[in-house]
């Protein structure tokens, strides 16, 4: 290695504006929907990354996921997308891959183009009243044409729009939860980005203070909830287990060059991000997915443990901005109205 893994993070730089669209060829678009919150967003790589995936939650709900391990033939993806609506949200899929091959994005074969499109929904049906209401293809179409290289819109947006956390609980001690993204950008050029919509069972927790920033509230809805204490049965009544209705999916983009064995690797190194912001993380109650591109944009050696100790960093930053940016809704508190209290 030509640098340690303590000087690369050393190098390291964030900032507000820095968020997954820094990575060279990496495009990010959402459409939500007005009739209930609940929408669709999608990273489009249009040049095709290197992908992988790690999916460590109990309950995940996800398509194309097979094709991205190491051992498999196929080591191009064209977009990832995040839905909600449940399973009808793997809907989403068509609708992107029917812009990209439109736009001739994809494998050509006989005069088609084919691109490879993995993803994985949210569960958000309950949210606002409407479960007939959820993402489609039609949606996946519209948010894979709205994608730019410009800033993310963050919070209640897209996947992000019904997004709840802090369901330990119940529905009726949770919070309002997002979509949210971030980067660092080293001095060498090399970029690791990631977005995150936040929709977990777990309380999500500022590792940088310990505080909750968005989680489970007291009865009162004034305070947050000693999750620690309930897990550990220190206070009864023991709470129930949530249903499976949780889930926050990663998409980790970076312009370094990777095999599908490493992307993999730093898809595993990625998830320590979650478990140091929701806890409790990695449930059955929860589908904890995390994606990886690598664009292969930037001409540096890889190394592939700092880029994944750098992956942890930008994802917990992203579920962190999403719970931040998030604006509450009918039964659901966003962080900064608990916060102003």
């Amino acid at each position: 290695m030509r640098a340690t893994l303590f000087l690369l993070l050393l190098a390291g730089q964030t900032a507000p504006g820095l968020q997954i669209t820094a990575v060279d060829g990496i495009k990010v678009g959402h459409h939500t929907l007005k009739e209930r919150p609940t929408g669709c967003t999608v990273v489009v790589a249009e040049a095709g990354a290197v992908g992988s995936v790690e999916v460590l939650g109990g309950a995940p709900g996800t398509t194309e996921t097979d094709l991205l391990a190491p051992e498999n033939l196929v080591d191009q993806v064209h977009a990832v997308f995040m839905s909600g609506g449940s399973a009808f949200g793997l809907d989403v899929a068509g609708g992107v891959r029917k812009h990209l091959s439109e736009k001739k994005i994809g494998f050509a074969f006989g005069g088609a183009y084919v691109p490879i499109v993995p993803g994985a929904i949210i569960f958000d049906l309950p949210v606002g009243g409407r479960p007939d209401i959820r993402p489609g293809a039609d949606c996946g179409y519209k948010a894979a044409a709205a994608a730019t290289t410009g800033a993310v819109a963050e919070g209640n947006v897209g996947a992000g729009a019904g997004a709840t956390v802090g369901k330990t609980l119940g529905r009726d001690r949770a919070m309002k939860g997002g979509v949210g993204s971030a980067a660092i950008r080293l001095t060498t050029g090399l970029v690791v980005g990631a977005i995150a919509t936040v929709n977990a069972a777990g309380s999500i927790i500022d590792p940088a203070t310990g505080q909750v920033v968005a989680g489970a509230r007291a009865s009162d809805g004034r305070r947050f909830e000693d999750i620690r204490s309930i897990i550990r049965g220190a206070r009864l009544p023991q709470a129930p287990a949530p249903a499976p209705e949780n889930t926050t999916v990663v998409i980790v983009a970076t312009n370094a060059k990777l095999t599908k064995a490493q992307a993999n690797f730093v898809a595993k190194m990625a998830q320590a991000g979650l478990a140091r912001t929701i806890l409790p993380v990695f449930t059955l109650s929860d589908g904890d997915t995390v994606f990886v591109l690598a664009t292969g944009k930037w001409d540096g050696e890889a190394d592939v443990s700092a880029i994944g100790a750098l992956a942890a960093e930008a994802v917990s930053d992203a579920i962190l901005r999403g719970v931040r940016a998030a604006t509450s809704i009918p039964n659901f508190p966003a962080a900064r109205d608990i916060q102003r209290r």
